[in-house]
């Protein structure tokens, strides 16, 4: 984990943004995403200079077609603007929140996510 991911990791871990929980360096396929809340299905990934745009969009397709929202960030966006980054997830994820609770099947229907 880089330094600029620990920082973010910081703000994420025992559910000090909002209550929601995130796992770290966690699996998803064959890629490991930096930051993944299952709470709301969203991963947030933070880019340094090693990054490929192109492997960066099959990434974020593969995600997203298996129903993940992808969120990214430069490491310099996070050392700039750290606090605004910060509530840029902040507010991705009360919305994505309120989408999964509208799109969740009802316990009544005897089957779960």
């Amino acid at each position: 984990m880089t330094d600029v991911e620990r920082a973010v990791w910081g703000a994420l871990r025992n559910r000090q943004l909002e209550g929601f929980k995130f796992r770290r360096q966690a699996a998803v396929g064959p890629f490991v995403v930096d930051f993944l809340c299952v709470e709301v299905a969203m991963v947030i990934e933070i880019d340094g200079g090693q990054h490929s745009e192109e492997a960066d969009r099959a990434r974020t397709g593969f995600l997203e077609a298996r129903g993940l929202r992808v969120m990214r960030f430069w490491n310099s966006d996070v050392v700039d603007n750290f606090d605004g980054v910060i509530e840029a997830i902040r507010i991705a994820l009360l919305k994505n929140e309120k989408k999964k609770t509208l799109t969740q099947p009802s316990p009544a229907s005897g089957r779960g996510l």
